[in-house]
């Protein structure tokens, strides 16, 4: 949970609290905080003339919308000269942007270590809706104040693009990023909420190990309860990665430091939810009283200015690297007794230790919500904390829902014509029992499901569950890949008909099949298999490397695809189930059976070393030359492209354009056409027995 890259934050901690250019308080009357993030350091991103467009998902609705901008880690001031907001029509596209002004003028400049405020402009914002800001900068951008964890795609222009704040298109738009930059809130009024809760953490909060652009951070997820309300809330994450109660860093300030700026100065903030201290107690070297004594100390202020304050309990984190031990299993023992009977320090408290925590040993997380680090909750586990929070308790909404469904497994495997288990479970939260519960399906079209048993009851009490259980089939034909499954349950509550809906993204994974004509298979290792669907196709390998003496692989090629002048392509889909240095791409060689005839050449991507181009300069078959570049992503867009014996490599991810990685001569290519194909290696010398799985689709070979 601490930082993952090095940012400067090039001001004294203590312009946090430096004056606003345009006070964000000055007319507060009415507004509600529907979005916001921390900002916390700062970067020279070396740009001029650039717009930048922000999407972000706002909690709570309403009529009239403004944005507040901060520059409060830098040294220099900052100029916007052209700001728009709009609704979100798709990606990096805006349907109808409104120009902004900050006190009556288009152009503002911000001074170092300050904030300010657009002056409001009327446009319908519906709750848990996507807008989008644009900002122009003028000149040279001398740095960026950010938020660096986004989870969210941020589109710019290129250096020099100019002003597009305006424009409804997005085709300005050629670079991207997930920092949230200068943005740091979105308010609505007019709407039908009346406060907003403000959840103050750390990476957690920020939701790390989440899906990116999907907003499925905890708080998003309490957001989606809120929003079902009759009267709503907002939500606003305030977590920052690495973030301590107890002591903060350059660019990363500790709870107590930020609770002005970032909970207690918020627009219509009524409630806090403190979920910190882990970052303390592991790595940190607080103990269980500092930790309290720094709580106390939020919450005095919290209260001091009219806000609820609800605790969450510490996670387990034991298997989170090196950092849990017995001592520090017994503080944070400690803080979770203290959080959940605080003698009046807290209003209430969610328990997300609780939700979250292995029956079966409570120092880890149970399997079902940990994202592998044994720290970061996955999807599911983002869903828990959300749903350990009492709405009631936060003191903001009125008439919420009282029962709602989450489906398991977190994130099915599914096959073609076979049947899998796919649970939905109810519970009531609420004080009175609920009637008339009934759950239904949502499939992708052709699949079908067989319920084993009845999809609802005739009732259900405070605090009761009910399950309900279908045989998911995906249907012939259905390409390999994620898929939405969803879930939607109907119940009566006081004598009005509620409802409550979850979802989940199954996988749709190959099976080992026969690969059709013209493709031929070949591998130097036993453990191969491979399996076509239409135009994708998939690779089982093992294999101890595929580069230097050894050369153990998999293969689905063709035979004489690529002319002297020639291309081949294909996209890298996924790369599963193996070491940290398998390979996966596409080769072409003479005879890509018997790499020792010559012409041999392979593009790849890896966990270990991203990007690989490896040929064989004197043709006896082994690649001895190596070329390179950045990290490895998938999908990928790989391509070879031949002049003769001159090669050249180029990726591409699915929306950039081709990045050329290098040239190389390979002499004993022959005159005539090459075999091509997709080829995978577990690279395995390290991990004996381990196997790699790739899915390519797109494969293909011209002139």
């Amino acid at each position: 949970m601490r930082g993952l890259r090095v940012l400067a934050a090039v001001v004294p901690l203590i312009l946090l609290a430096a004056a606003p250019a345009h006070s964000e308080r000055r007319g507060d009357a009415g507004w509600t905080g529907t979005w916001a993030t921390a900002q916390h350091a700062a970067y020279d991103p070396g740009t001029s003339e650039v717009t930048v467009r922000v999407p972000v998902r706002v909690s709570a609705g309403g009529t009239s919308v403004r944005i507040r901008l901060t520059n409060a880690f830098t040294d220099q001031p900052v100029t916007i000269g052209h700001a728009t907001v709009g609704r979100r029509a798709d990606g990096s596209s805006v349907s109808g942007p409104r120009d902004l002004t900050f006190g009556g003028k288009r152009e503002v400049t911000i001074p170092a270590g300050e904030r300010t405020a657009s002056d409001p402009v009327r446009i319908p914002v519906a709750a848990r809706s996507d807008v989008v800001v644009s900002l122009y900068f003028p000149g040279r951008l001398t740095h960026i104040s950010q938020h660096w964890m986004g989870l969210q795609t941020v589109y710019w222009t290129a250096d020099g693009g100019g002003d597009h704040a305006g424009d409804p298109g997005g085709a300005a738009f050629t670079k991207t990023d997930s920092t949230f930059p200068f943005l740091t809130g979105i308010d609505v009024r007019g709407g039908p909420a009346r406060g907003s809760v403000v959840a103050l953490g750390d990476s957690i909060t920020d939701g790390a190990a989440s899906t990116s652009d999907a907003d499925r951070r905890w708080p998003d997820y309490l957001a989606g309860r809120l929003a079902a309300c009759t009267t709503p809330a907002g939500v606003l994450n305030e977590g920052i990665s690495g973030n301590r109660i107890t002591a903060g860093t350059d660019g990363n300030p500790s709870a107590l430091e930020r609770l002005e700026r970032d909970v207690l100065s918020q627009p219509g903030a009524r409630t806090v939810i403190l979920f910190e201290g882990v970052n303390d107690l592991s790595w940190g070297g607080a103990t269980g009283d500092q930790v309290i004594d720094g709580m106390r100390e939020i919450a005095r202020r919290a209260h001091a200015r009219g806000l609820r304050v609800i605790g969450a309990t510490v996670v387990p984190y034991r298997g989170w690297g090196d950092w849990w031990t017995e001592a520090k299993e017994a503080d944070r023992q400690q803080v979770n007794t203290f959080v959940r009977d605080s003698g009046g320090t807290f209003d209430g408290y969610a328990d997300f230790d609780r939700a979250v925590r292995d029956p079966d040993d409570p120092t880890r997380y149970a399997a079902v919500f940990d994202s592998g680090d044994h720290l970061h909750p996955n999807d599911t586990g983002m869903k828990a904390f959300a749903d350990a929070v009492d709405l009631a308790g936060l003191g903001v909404a009125r008439d919420c829902p009282s029962a709602r469904v989450r489906l398991t497994p977190y994130r099915p495997d599914l096959q073609v014509d076979h049947a899998t288990e796919i649970t939905a479970t109810v519970t009531n939260t609420g004080p009175k029992a609920v009637d008339r519960v009934s759950s239904a399906l949502r499939l992708p079209d052709g699949w079908t499901a067989e319920p084993q048993g009845a999809t609802g009851t005739d009732s259900l009490a405070p605090g009761g569950s009910s399950t309900v259980t279908w045989r998911v089939t995906p249907s012939s034909g259905t390409a390999w890949g994620p898929y939405d499954i969803g879930v939607r349950t109907s119940y009566r509550q006081s004598g009005r008909t509620r409802q409550d809906a979850d979802s989940v993204a199954a996988d749709v994974t190959p099976v080992p099949s026969a690969v059709q004509p013209p493709y031929s298979t070949f591998a130097t290792t036993d453990d191969a298999r491979y399996a076509q669907n239409g135009d994708q196709f998939a690779l089982w390998a093992g294999g101890q490397d595929l580069s230097g003496w050894k050369d153990e692989k998999a293969t689905i090629h063709l035979p004489d695809a690529v002319p002297a002048t020639g291309a081949v392509t294909a996209r890298l889909v996924s790369q599963t189930g193996s070491g940290p240095s398998a390979k996966a791409g596409i080769a072409v060689a003479n005879d890509l059976t018997a790499p020792e005839k010559g012409g041999y050449a392979v593009l790849t991507m890896s966990k270990n070393y991203g990007v690989e181009f490896m040929t064989d300069s004197d043709g006896d078959g082994h690649l001895d030359t190596w070329a390179g570049d950045g990290a490895s992503y998938h999908p990928a867009w790989l391509k070879l492209v031949r002049d003769g014996t001159a090669y050249t490599a180029y990726v591409r991810t699915d929306t950039g354009a081709w990045q050329q990685i290098g040239t190389a001569t390979v002499p004993s290519a022959a005159d005539g056409a090459l075999d091509a194909g997709m080829v995978a290696s577990a690279v395995d010398l390290d991990y004996p027995g381990q196997t790699t799985t790739a899915v390519f689709d797109s494969f293909s070979t011209s002139d």
